[in-house]
């Protein structure tokens, strides 16, 4: 039977055709778009847009996504019940106000994270119903004042809570918005019972992500976990890449010998290329400073990390001057929270061919990037 060529039918046409399904068609997954994803360059939220909202809330993700953030990106602790939830780090007085609050006063201890002694509140020491009492407050006060006023607004979301709001956002944007999870102390985790990877890959399956079609990747400074995830999952993998003088923490505690300034050898980045798709080092390992605080010419590390076959994430891009190169710095230079020329400081590293970069504020990395590749 002969089928009428009327515009109804042949946008029928259009959306079986898996290449125009890549194109646009309304019955695009978003959470899958494919291992192409996602673009080079591109911009991922460190903590969300960090630098105008409190680190690691719905707010500060929301903010990241309506500024043009590509990805976002949050730290996985867990709880007592093993509940995946975002914070920097496990130790919570400085990112919440659970310093406040007398009902907690006698969960204030000492744990050895990493071979280091820390004091404080620890989110293995809270059920998610507790830890749900509990408000964010701005970590780095004296460089992020205008945060402030969002103190005692905003709970510690879980990660299917970020997960939810990337996915209305990727809706009613139409564009896909990008996971990029860094387990945060994977071998502590594992030796209380908490192990994060399993907790990690569970959510992600349940949420429709498909390996490494989905629109994740999964970091860790650590290694053996991401090798561990490389056998068990079919999620693409970031190894981050620390200051050449430390090591990852596993390596420590295994007594390898291994260092991060083994690993950006190109001997170490053909090895990291066996388990993981991209390497993610902390920036001046690609652009180091030069002399007067003025950002030096690249070093060779993106064309060795080519070379092996991984793709280049460096991190982490922050607007105030003290996380800024001298020479970007703006009147007064000596200021805490002034910003500075975060674009320009973006553009060099784009410059130097990396993929993507972290930044606390998405909306100086959208400009960055759009201007470089003349969106």
């Amino acid at each position: 039977m002969r089928h009428p060529a009327n515009p109804s039918f042949l946008r029928v046409l259009a959306c079986a055709s898996a290449a125009l399904l890549a194109a646009g068609c309304a019955s695009t997954d978003l959470k899958n778009p494919g291992p192409s994803w996602p673009p080079s360059p591109s911009v991922i939220a460190h903590r969300g847009a960090s630098a105008l909202r409190p680190e690691h809330t719905l707010e500060a993700y929301r903010k990241a996504i309506e500024d043009g953030a590509d990805s976002v990106e949050p730290d996985l602790v867990a709880t007592r019940d093993g509940v995946l939830v975002a914070r920097h780090e496990n130790e919570i007085s400085g990112t919440t106000d659970v310093a406040t609050r007398p009902q907690f006063a006698a969960r204030r201890t000492t744990r050895t994270i990493d071979g280091v002694a820390v004091s404080g509140w620890f989110t293995e020491d809270f059920t998610l119903a507790e830890l749900k009492q509990l408000r964010a407050r701005e970590r780095i006060p004296a460089n992020r004042p205008a945060n402030t006023v969002h103190g005692g607004l905003y709970p510690v979301p879980t990660l299917q809570e970020v997960i939810d709001l990337v996915g209305r956002e990727s809706r009613a944007r139409k564009r896909t918005i990008g996971l990029v999870p860094e387990l945060k102390h994977p071998s502590y985790f594992k030796a209380i019972g908490l192990p994060l990877e399993s907790r990690l890959v569970e959510v992600l399956t349940a949420n429709g992500y498909r390996g490494r079609d989905a629109a994740v990747l999964i970091q860790s400074f650590e290694v053996a976990n991401l090798q561990e995830l490389r056998a068990t999952s079919g999620y693409r993998l970031v190894q981050l890449v620390g200051a050449p003088g430390e090591a990852p923490y596993d390596a420590v505690a295994a007594g390898s010998g291994l260092t991060y300034a083994d690993m950006i050898t190109p001997d170490g980045l053909r090895k990291i290329a066996r388990y993981a798709d991209v390497v993610a080092p902390y920036k001046t390992i690609v652009v180091p400073l030069g002399l007067g605080g003025a950002l030096g010419a690249p070093t060779r590390f993106v064309r060795d990390a080519r070379a092996a076959g991984l793709a280049v994430h460096v991190w982490t891009m922050r607007p105030e001057n003290p996380f800024l190169p001298p020479a970007l710095r703006a009147a007064p230079a000596a200021s805490p929270s002034q910003r500075g020329n975060a674009v320009g400081e973006i553009q060099a590293y784009l410059e130097a061919g990396v993929d993507a970069v972290f930044t606390d504020d998405p909306a100086s990395g959208r400009v960055a990037v759009d201007a470089f590749t003349g969106r």
